[in-house]
């Protein structure tokens, strides 16, 4: 039962934030607003980090996919922080 409780948080987080982009995206499509852009692939980039998580932690956890892990962790930081610094000019 143990081994059960992180691959459920796992997979919830993964799929919460696969849904915060699909909104985010859509949101963007609908009203083209700069910061809805930034913000869509910062999560893109999130749930690519939870896709990795959940690959790092239960579907291979023989292999080390820690650099990319935060790799793309830093991506999605550095996309919204860099957007966030562009859309205030």
């Amino acid at each position: 039962m143990t081994e059960v409780g992180p691959a459920v948080v796992y997979l919830l987080c993964l799929a919460t934030s696969v849904v915060c982009a699909a909104l985010l995206v859509r949101s963007y499509l609908r009203t083209r607003t700069r910061l809805l852009l930034w913000s869509a692939l910062c999560f893109v980039l999130l749930a690519l980090n939870n896709l990795f998580v959940v690959a790092d932690m239960i579907l291979l956890p023989e292999v080390n996919l820690t650099p990319a892990r935060q790799f793309s962790a830093l991506a999605a930081v550095c996309v919204l922080l860099y957007g966030l610094i562009w859309e205030s000019e």
